[in-house]
């Protein structure tokens, strides 16, 4: 039977309080100064590193529930808090402390013929709400995006790491206090369940947007479900393909980064497609260092043909966002094919050739259809971090608003500013 902290915060409010309380929050937070937005993130991350005495207990509580439930591997691994992985999510948080606030950047403007002034310029959402899945990194990295960024936040992070989530929000919601921000700028919802993930569904008036992260089936329930508008973050079926001309050292040391550094996570490799030209050059030593590092290969005909260590590929394997320590290999005919196969089966999330052609280099780049294209370049780079943003509040396979890795300007709206003195329209 799963087992519940006690040292999480408990609350008798009722969740559309709590939806009030953090639509109160954020009029407050709209205005606050970037001063005292980074006091707030200078205090968390303080607290994220200062708390590991009450987060990871907390965290191996709910590991062994999640071992006694069956939670996948993958999961587990996303799950898991460290002493070092909590240093990272603090540095993460100060990173955000020395980005630029997007709050009241200009994005154009001008002065109209009767002098009427107008300006366009970003603003907060207000209310954000995230549902996600045994991921506690995302409790902290979102919370700082969204604190940055003017808006409050309502989590909804799922039972797998219910205990995790509500220590966190605890620290985080006395960091704000400790510096005069509303506590209930970060809430968690995770102690009404289900049903509380359907009522931040239906909270059109108090969420401005929500973001779903998390497995694909998660995601589309929220898009189908939801009334507030979405922000849709994508599973990665994530593509390489390893043109006739690619370097073998290249292939051999991006293939095992983008497949073996973080198999769990949505910027991993999952599809490999090698062109026939050189199918013989390259599988050997790519795949030889993949099954090194416990990968199992599930290779088409040819494929197995030259590099027998294999099992045979079905159309479910072209599909399958493993998340684990699986790859599925496939040789094409050459670039015209390796694009149409990526355009039957990507997610639209990160797509990477190995060549020396440039010119090869450039359609891909140019015909490809994901959020992320790359050349010569591992996978696992499409993230926020790496990217400069500090942290992520997800990865945008959609096409509105925002597309790729999300950092500060993307939890932006904006409004127009409008000065006269006097005019009335003729």
């Amino acid at each position: 039977m799963s087992q519940t902290i006690l040292d999480a915060p408990t609350t008798a409010r009722t969740l559309n309080e709590k939806l009030v309380a953090a639509r109160a929050a954020s009029i407050t937070l709209a205005t606050a100064t970037a001063d005292q937005k980074n006091a707030a993130l200078e205090a968390i991350a303080a607290a994220v590193e200062g708390g590991a005495d009450r987060i990871l207990p907390a965290n191996e509580l709910d590991l062994a529930n999640g071992r006694e439930n069956g939670l996948s591997t993958a999961l587990q691994d996303r799950l898991a808090l460290s002493a070092a992985r909590l240093t990272s999510l603090a540095g993460a948080v100060r990173e955000i402390v020395g980005l630029v606030d997007p709050v009241g950047e200009s994005v154009r403007g001008r002065v109209l013929p009767n002098g009427v002034r107008i300006d366009q310029v970003r603003v907060p959402f207000g209310v954000v709400g995230v549902i996600y899945e045994a991921r506690p990194n995302v409790t902290v990295d979102i919370a700082a995006l969204a604190l940055k960024s003017g808006n409050a936040v309502v989590l909804r992070g799922g039972s797998a790491a219910e205990n995790t989530n509500g220590v966190l929000v605890a620290l985080i919601q006395d960091a704000l206090a400790s510096v005069g921000l509303p506590a209930d700028c970060v809430q968690t919802i995770d102690e009404f369940g289900r049903e509380g993930a359907r009522e931040l569904m239906r909270a059109r008036g108090l969420v401005d947007v929500l973001i779903p992260r998390g497995s694909a089936s998660l995601i589309s329930t929220v898009v189908t479900e939801s009334k507030v508008p979405v922000i849709e973050t994508g599973d990665g079926v994530v593509h390489v393909f390893l043109d006739e001309s690619a370097n073998e050292q290249w292939a051999i040391d991006i293939v095992h980064n983008a497949k073996v550094q973080r198999p769990s996570v949505c910027n991993a490799l999952e599809t490999l497609l090698v062109h026939r030209g050189a199918a013989e050059r390259l599988l050997p030593g790519v795949l030889a260092k993949l099954r090194e590092s416990g990968v199992s290969i599930h290779a088409d005909d040819e494929t197995r043909a030259i590099f027998a260590d294999a099992v045979p590929a079905t159309e479910e394997d072209w599909q399958t966002e493993y998340m684990s320590l699986d790859l599925a290999v496939r040789v094409v005919a050459d670039i015209d094919e390796a694009m149409q196969h990526i355009r039957t089966y990507s997610t639209h999330h990160t797509e990477s050739i190995i060549t020396n052609d440039l010119g090869n280099a450039e359609r891909f780049l140019n015909e490809v259809d994901s959020a992320a294209v790359m050349v010569n370049a591992s996978t696992r780079f499409t993230d926020g971090g790496e990217f400069g943003f500090g942290a992520e509040v997800g990865i945008s396979t959609q096409k509105l608003h925002a597309r790729g890795p999300m950092g500060l300007p993307e939890l932006t709206s904006t409004k127009w500013l409008v000065r006269g003195s006097g005019q009335i329209r003729g």
